[in-house]
């Protein structure tokens, strides 16, 4: 079993952080449901070596630099940050300790904080990264800050959409993955809300994570233990006057959430409401016959879903193993005609990501950290169409500086292009050849490669 611990105490020790503080016993509790992942012993594996390397290439990369008790309000911003008003809502328990806000321990109830986060000006940063404080009090000059942290009751809550959606009438609702923190949610979701550019108020939905990599099957649990919650806050948006517009964001275990919600609110109203324009799965790790299933209770509006997906991406392969082999969501292998027949007959786009040169080390997050790839999901946005539109999507955005496809064939379009992407939709596809062939370029066997015609 994997121990629950939670994050709420200040003398919190997270062994992945720190394996010397575990005498020899590092990954000591890592389990998974079909008994793959066996306690180690004196840090020697009883299991297959393949199983615990991929392990331990998830926890060296995804430990690193893990920021702790980060978000103390600062007094002030500086000359050229850009701020992010956004509401929170949690399913998490209160944590004591300064800086935390909320633990990954499970609440009771649905908490809602409004935080105002300062992004360093832009000449310290670049577009998809995220600078957390390396210290108590943050430096706002360089590094993200919260600015205010204030918990909200339903009619301070109404306030906010007054001040913030009111003025914008669109909503971006972004649900997090596997493995994240509260603050560490907080600050990617001011990232994404900035370097998209959309105008777009902006709601964080976080749920108990317990914030390390030996949490997945807790994890799971804890997204399964929100799903109503979360129905709870789009619903919310939905009935607001002032918005008239909602796109859900979400990213990798927080997909099955979000879809989840989705289907629950489907089955209660019969169809999805028409101000739910575009839901985008980033990286799911989301079993693709669960996915089937939750389609079919969505029926028509799924034609508004978008599916970012990455053959390289690391934390899903270990995904998959700990799910007994079930093909996660975020890995389809575009290149099966069977797979491009089954999105395209539901109107659903796929963009592959694979050449992406963008994200950590795991490339399970290059949604948010290719600056090309979340630009263009806020052109989207902005425009005011929807992300799978068939006039222009995503993938035509992204395809206007690099082309490639599923399998990763180099990009069409100058030798610093990085983003090769496939698009499913033979009109999509119809028209990128006709944009590459207005631009006077002559591509000839890359155009042929990419349209497959």
């Amino acid at each position: 079993m994997v121990e629950r611990r939670s994050i709420a105490d200040a003398e919190r020790i997270d062994s992945c952080e720190r394996p010397e503080l575990n005498e020899g016993r590092w990954l000591a509790s890592c389990a998974s449901p079909q008994g793959q992942y066996r306690t180690l012993q004196n840090g020697q594996p009883v299991t297959k070596t393949i199983q615990l390397a991929l392990l331990l290439s998830l926890c060296l990369t995804g430990c690193a630099s893990r920021p702790y008790a980060t978000l103390l309000p600062v007094a002030a911003t500086v000359p050229g940050a850009h701020v992010v008003d956004m509401l929170v809502a949690t399913t998490r328990a209160p944590s004591q300790v300064p800086g935390v806000v909320f633990a990954g321990d499970r609440g009771i109830g649905l908490s809602v904080e409004n935080i105002v986060v300062s992004i360093p000006p832009d000449a310290v940063r670049k577009p998809g990264a995220v600078i957390y404080p390396k210290q108590n009090p943050g430096e706002p000059s360089h590094e993200f800050v919260a600015l205010k942290i204030d918990s909200m009751d339903a009619t301070q809550s109404q306030s906010w959409y007054g001040r913030v959606a009111g003025l914008k009438k669109r909503v971006l609702l972004f649900v997090h993955g596997f493995n994240t923190t509260y603050e560490e949610a907080v600050f990617r979701f001011a990232q994404i809300s900035h370097d998209t550019g959309v105008n777009a108020a902006p709601i964080l939905f976080t749920w108990p994570s317990q914030g390390s990599i030996f949490g997945y099957l807790y994890d799971r649990e804890s997204a399964n233990y929100s799903r109503d919650s979360l129905e709870r806050i789009i619903e919310s948006a939905v009935d607001r006057p002032d918005v008239d517009e909602i796109t859900i964001l979400a990213h990798s275990m927080g997909s099955w959430l979000a879809m989840e919600a989705i289907r629950q609110m489907a089955i209660r109203r019969g169809d999805l409401p028409a101000k739910l324009r575009n839901i985008v799965l980033a990286s799911p790790d989301l079993d693709v016959d669960v996915f089937r299933e939750q389609l079919d209770e969505i029926g028509p509006a799924q034609d508004r879903i978008t599916i970012f997906t990455s053959q390289d991406d690391r934390a899903l392969l270990v995904s998959r193993r700990l799910a007994g082999g079930v093909q996660r969501l975020g890995t389809v292998d575009l290149t099966r005609p069977e797979v491009q027949a089954f999105y395209a007959a539901r109107g659903i786009d796929v963009v592959d990501l694979s050449g992406v040169q963008a994200g950590d080390g795991l490339n399970h997050t290059k949604f948010a950290e290719s600056a090309d790839v979340v630009r263009a999901i806020g052109g989207r946005l902005i425009a005011g169409d929807n992300i799978s539109d068939s006039r222009i999507g995503v993938a035509e955005t992204i395809g206007a500086t690099a082309i490639g496809t599923a399998q990763g064939v180099g990009s069409a379009i100058g030798a610093t292009a990085t983003i090769p992407s496939a698009i499913v939709d033979p009109e999509g596809r119809r028209r990128l050849r006709e944009r590459i062939e207005d631009s006077g370029r002559n591509f000839g066997g890359s155009l042929q490669t990419v349209t497959g015609r």
